[in-house]
């Protein structure tokens, strides 16, 4: 079976590990935390880094520090994963739902304006799949309404938005470093932001809201969301080969492309020309005149020893959802499409140019019924 996901590994990652086992800073309080912090923040290109222990972590005490009223509204796609809704939700917050556009598969900035009411606060631009939001337009729009912005981007680790890193645009930014990320401390995440402000309430709220001066008493109430010294010391081996890492994943999408861009039956995630993509997935969807959909492709892909994923339920189908009274008869059709039409190929960081080869062979094959 070619896996969905293989991250790769050198020795450096084993020899850092070993160094927190000797040195006995396996917790929060060992020196790779900060370290970390600082090299990934000064990537992104921005002030503060604050580690936590998943992405869907970042994302709630982002929100979390943000201190909205209970009821307040922030705009989000549909088509994203659930930690999005789930992190405002949590927050006493309502998302509200835009459809995503057709081509790069990321939120459809023509909903945005429209979805905007007295009680909106925040706007959170989800960068899908590896390509980057248009962030201007969002960016002008939010700052009319004086409304924060929250990028999620934990799939574009090193993707640029005319230049500018994704994550830095911002008030602050989320991102994960789950095992299928490019970088990867297996689970874990971070919250990065030029707000000293902000920076200082994420590092007290990840940390149960301790009072500096008085352990033990609390003010507010925070969360136990700290990484781990060794989490952050994969996490420091990957930022020392990040050029290599960005790189290998890039070669990995062109070679996609060039095996895919003009077979029958399928389209691929647009690449615009403001945006330089990380291909973090390599996914495809299947036109609607193709006699099956994602799943069935998935199953017989599977046959053939190539693992897929399916592209993410929209937030307006999720039965959790539902059961809340949540979007009740909301449709949005192009999150519904993607979600029906879509799945993405084994992308993992360790994929070599022969199983790509593998891979493509067996979909040509099955789109063409073999």
């Amino acid at each position: 079976m070619i896996p969905v996901n293989e991250p790769a590994f050198t020795e450096r990652e084993k020899e850092l590990l070993v160094q927190c086992v000797e040195t006995g800073w396996i917790s929060s309080e060992g020196p790779f935390v900060r370290r970390f912090e600082e090299m990934f923040a000064e990537f992104v290109g921005v002030k503060h880094g604050v580690a936590v222990s998943s992405g869907t972590a970042a994302l709630e005490v982002g929100i979390a520090a943000l201190e909205l009223e209970t009821g307040d509204e922030v705009i989000m796609p549909s088509f994203t994963i659930i930690s999005c809704a789930m992190a405002i939700i949590r927050n006493g917050l309502r998302p509200v739902l835009v459809d995503s556009e057709s081509k790069t598969w990321n939120m459809d900035l023509n909903q945005v304006a429209d979805k905007i009411t007295p009680r909106t606060k925040a706007i959170m631009p989800v960068h899908i799949y590896g390509h980057p939001v248009e962030m201007d337009p969002l960016l002008e729009l939010a700052e009319e309404r004086g409304l924060y912005v929250i990028e999620d981007a934990a799939e574009v680790h090193g993707a640029e938005y005319k230049g500018r890193k994704c994550g830095s645009m911002g008030h602050m930014a989320a991102f994960s470093f789950y095992a299928n990320k490019i970088v990867t401390t297996g689970e874990g995440g971070m919250v990065v932001t030029d707000d000293s402000h902000l920076s200082g309430r994420l590092r007290s709220l990840r940390n149960l809201c301790f009072r500096p001066e008085r352990r033990f008493e609390h003010q507010k109430l925070g969360y136990n969301f700290r990484m781990t010294n060794l989490q952050a010391a994969v996490g420091v081996a990957q930022m020392e080969r990040i050029d290599e890492l960005l790189k290998r994943k890039i070669w990995q999408g062109e070679e996609y492309r060039k095996r895919l861009k003009n077979i029958d039956g399928i389209k691929l995630q647009a690449v615009k020309d403001w945006a330089r993509p990380v291909y973090w997935i390599n996914g495809i969807v299947l036109h609607d005149d193709v006699p099956m959909d994602a799943f069935e492709l998935a199953s017989r892909l599977s046959e053939r020893g190539v693992q897929t994923r399916p592209f993410f339920r929209p937030m307006h189908e999720q039965p959790i959802f539902q059961k809340m009274g949540l979007f009740n008869e909301e449709h949005y059709p192009v999150s519904e499409q993607l979600a029906r039409r879509g799945l993405y190929l084994p992308s993992g960081m360790a994929l070599t140019e022969e199983q790509i080869d593998t891979v493509c062979a067996h979909l040509i094959d099955c789109l063409k019924g073999k």
